[in-house]
């Protein structure tokens, strides 16, 4: 059986059991959700978990199956009135943090959008003893659901005040290093490297986010990223590995519309990939 073929029956025993197990809440048809009163506000749950769940069950369990459901609703809205009282408007709270692709295992029940091929958005709650990253139960439960805000956040809270300086990777050859020491955050920045890239920027810039409060960016203006380029590659390599918040291993190239390319620290400068047709195309060293 498919879960929407159980739904008229299922919502039907949510309403029979609402009254005695959870007198305050309510059963939303337009929305197939059940309404829980938490403080000012209400938290949601979704009748899908149950119909899922009764899908797999025979008929005669259904009655023990939403049972079980609603009062784990019912336990789960307690602890959203306990966060909500911690944390107060846990929106104020909210952070976007860049992070490796996760694996579908790893991003299942997560906030988590694409960031590109390479890289999640995951949605964490910024709190130095209860935060983490926000799983859709507790966004449904706390009434988190337009996040538009998120990333407006972590910039103007903890990206405002990030170090811009100059390093040098070979003799006459810099690296440009976007910091802030002890930051979950900077590796937000990943997809706005423009910014901090001399103008023009018309072939890109190496891109290597080693931990999550270091960006380090190398424009490409001339065949000198050649020889830039496994430096560049090790630097990033020892930086991730002696990391505390390790974010990315690699190395990328940041071109076009905000695409991200990943590069071996050998990329082949023959051939026909993206990379080495720049490459044949770029102006001598300088």
């Amino acid at each position: 059986m498919e879960p929407l073929d159980a739904a008229a029956d299922v919502h039907a025993l949510i309403r029979d059991v609402l009254p005695a197990l959870a007198p305050s809440a309510w059963f939303d048809p337009g929305t197939s959700e059940v309404v829980l009163p938490v403080g000012r506000s209400e938290a949601r749950a979704s009748s899908w978990t149950v119909l899922e769940r009764c899908a797999r069950a025979p008929r005669s369990a259904w009655p023990r199956v939403v049972d079980e459901w609603v009062r784990e609703v019912g336990d789960r809205a307690f602890l959203a009135i306990g966060e909500m009282e911690l944390f107060g408007d846990v929106r104020e709270l909210l952070r976007l943090r860049i992070v490796p692709k996760l694996a579908p295992s790893d991003r299942e029940g997560l906030v988590v959008v694409p960031a590109g091929d390479h890289f999640d958005a995951v949605v964490m709650i910024e709190h130095p003893r209860y935060g983490g990253p926000l799983t859709k139960a507790r966004a449904g439960l706390l009434g988190l659901h337009k996040l538009g805000y998120v990333m407006t956040n972590t910039h103007d809270r903890e990206l405002a005040d990030v170090s811009v300086h100059d390093q040098p990777l070979l003799p006459g050859r810099d690296v440009r290093v976007v910091t802030k020491p002890g930051s979950r955050y900077v590796s937000a920045l990943l997809s706005e490297v423009d910014q901090f890239l001399p103008w023009p920027n018309e072939h890109g810039a190496l891109v290597g986010v080693p931990c999550h409060s270091t960006l380090l960016l190398y424009p490409i203006t001339s065949t000198a990223v050649r020889d830039v380029l496994p430096v560049f590659a090790d630097v990033v390599r020892e930086m991730h590995h002696g990391a505390e918040d390790p974010c990315a291993p690699g190395v990328y190239w940041s071109h076009g519309e905000r695409r991200l390319t990943p590069l071996a620290a050998d990329a082949p400068t023959e051939g026909t990939g993206e990379f080495a047709t720049l490459l044949r195309h770029l102006p001598d060293e300088s």
